[in-house]
């Protein structure tokens, strides 16, 4: 029970096959009381739904991270349901299907603006608006790609994205530092969730992770949110600013 006496806010949960969701499960496996976010109505009742795989009953808030009211109106009503946080998840990415379709080279200018504002402005804009919020000693975290490293065909301006999404995680953890704040990311391998199916190749890209990774396989999501956890929790109070790979191992690897 790494997690239990403490409140954690996960933005957002998508369907049963969402990084969030796995994370929501181990967070309640291990104690937490929940805060589950979602885009819109029509994925909140898909949220709804999987309420009953959960030990106990989460608080549910609508947020959609297009404007700055959204995520003021959300922190509010965390702040009158549950009051203080000790942790926060950012797990929100999305950019046009077209940018991902077509060569990097033809990414749109709205296109590359609607990346960047959803994948990574969101979690400067989060931070900001749930601060007040969270207590010292307390854990944001956000969720990364290896794309933002090397290339990885057809990623494209998701690539772009994560990259600042891992610059703001090492700015952030520098300013709310000295609040006792810890920011990090989970940089995961590969997984079937709604967002990778959207890539082309995405069934190569597993095979390759998987024959590749010094562990040869692929991995799960309970290892990811296992990781989440172990960032969420006490056992890692010393670290801050930092990404931990979740990968079997594929981003040590040179061939």
């Amino acid at each position: 029970m790494l997690l239990q006496g403490k409140k954690a806010a996960i933005f957002n949960v998508a369907n049963k096959r969402s990084i969030a969701w796995a994370i929501a499960q181990a967070f309640a496996r291990e104690g937490a009381e929940l805060v589950l976010g979602y885009q819109n109505e029509r994925l909140g009742e898909k949220v709804r739904a999987l309420i009953p795989e959960l030990p106990k009953e989460p608080v549910l808030v609508e947020l959609d991270v297009a404007t700055d009211e959204a995520a003021a109106r959300a922190a509010e009503q965390v702040r009158q349901q549950v009051g203080e946080l000790d942790v926060m998840v950012h797990s929100l990415a999305y950019a046009p299907s077209e940018a991902l379709e077509q060569p990097f080279l033809e990414t749109s200018r709205e296109a590359f603006r609607t990346a960047l504002e959803v994948s990574t402005y969101s979690l400067i804009l989060l931070t900001r608006a749930f601060r007040p919020l969270i207590k010292p000693g307390g854990s944001i975290l956000a969720l990364t790609y290896y794309a933002s490293q090397k290339v990885v065909p057809n990623y494209n301006v998701m690539a772009v994205a994560k990259a600042g999404l891992e610059v703001s995680v090492r700015y952030l953890a520098w300013e709310l530092g000295e609040a006792g704040i810890r920011v990090n990311a989970i940089s995961a391998g590969p997984l079937n969730t709604l967002a990778a199916r959207g890539i082309a190749g995405f069934t190569g890209m597993l095979q390759h992770h998987r024959e590749k990774a010094p562990l040869r396989r692929n991995i799960e999501h309970h290892e990811v949110g296992d990781a989440a956890v172990f960032l969420a929790s006490s056992l890692s109070s010393g670290i801050t600013g930092e990404v931990i790979y979740v990968d079997a191992g594929y981003h040590i690897m040179g061939v």
